[in-house]
C-alpha cells in the first residue's frame, strides 16, 4: 500500500520544527547570559565591636574618635583694685554682694533704708561693694551719718530719745548700747517694764500662765506618800 501525505500533514512537520528551533535558541541565549553575567561578590561584613576588641589586642591599628573640644571653665575675671571686704559705719561688709544687698548686712538698715541711701547718692544698686571707689565709699558714710535729714521719719528706728526727745536712727553697735543703758534706767525708776526686766518676764502684757516657765514652776510637783 502506498502512503498518502496529506497537504495539512506537511504544515504541521513545518510548525513543528519552527517551535523546535525557537526553544534550542532560547536555550543558548540562557546559556550565554549565564556565562556572561558575573557572580555576585560576597558582601563585605562590617566588624562588630566584640572583632574590633579582638583586633586591638592583636595590634591592628582602630580610627580613633574625634574627641569633642571641651569647654573651658570660666574664670572669675577679678581687677587688681577689688576689695573683699568694706569697712563702712563700723561693720564689715562682703565685697562679693550687690551694694542693695549688702548695705543690709550693717544693723540698723534695712532693705527700704538701703534703696533710699542708693537714689540719694544716684549709685548702682547692682554693682559690687568690692569695685566702689574710695570716693564712693566716703559719699556712702556721709549719707549715714545724715540719714535722719534725708530719711522720713517713719523709716528712723529710735523715735522720741529719752535724754533728747528728738527722732533719730541708730546703726551697728550703738543700737545695743542705746538699749541697754535705757533699760538700766527703766529699773532704776522702778517702772513697771524695769521690774518685768529684772523678773525676766515679759513686759508687753503676754500671758504667763502656759509661756515664760521657768525655775520652779516648770512641770508639777507632787509629794511623795510615805509607806
Amino acid at each position: 500500500m502506498e502512503d498518502t501525505a496529506k497537504p495539512g500533514d506537511e504544515t504541521n512537520i513545518e510548525s513543528e520544527k519552527e517551535n523546535i528551533d525557537i526553544s534550542q535558541e532560547k536555550i543558548e541565549s540562557s546559556d550565554q547570559k549565564k556565562t556572561k553575567e558575573p557572580k555576585p561578590e560576597a558582601a563585605v561584613k562590617e566588624p562588630k565591636p566584640s572583632e574590633e576588641k579582638k583586633d586591638s589586642k592583636k595590634g591592628a591599628k582602630i580610627p580613633a574618635k574625634e574627641e569633642k573640644p571641651k569647654k573651658e571653665a570660666k574664670k572669675k575675671e577679678t581687677d587688681d583694685d577689688f576689695k573683699y571686704i568694706v569697712r563702712i559705719a563700723n561693720s564689715d561688709i562682703g565685697g562679693e554682694k550687690n551694694l542693695i544687698y549688702g548695705l543690709t548686712s550693717i544693723k540698723g538698715i534695712g532693705l527700704h533704708m538701703s534703696t533710699l541711701i542708693i537714689e540719694k547718692t544716684g549709685l548702682d544698686g547692682n554693682k559690687k561693694v568690692g569695685n566702689l571707689s574710695d570716693k564712693e565709699i566716703e559719699l556712702i558714710a556721709n549719707t549715714l551719718t545724715d540719714i535722719t535729714k534725708i530719711a522720713p521719719v517713719w523709716m528712723l528706728n529710735h523715735r522720741k530719745d529719752y535724754d533728747t526727745g528728738d527722732d533719730i536712727h541708730l546703726l551697728g553697735p550703738e543700737i545695743d548700747m542705746r538699749l541697754r543703758d535705757e533699760i538700766n534706767i527703766m529699773k532704776k525708776i522702778r517702772s513697771y517694764r524695769g521690774i518685768r526686766h529684772e523678773r525676766g518676764l515679759p513686759a508687753r502684757g503676754q500671758r504667763t500662765r502656759a509661756n515664760s516657765r521657768k525655775g520652779l514652776t516648770l512641770g508639777v510637783s507632787k509629794k511623795r506618800e510615805q509607806k
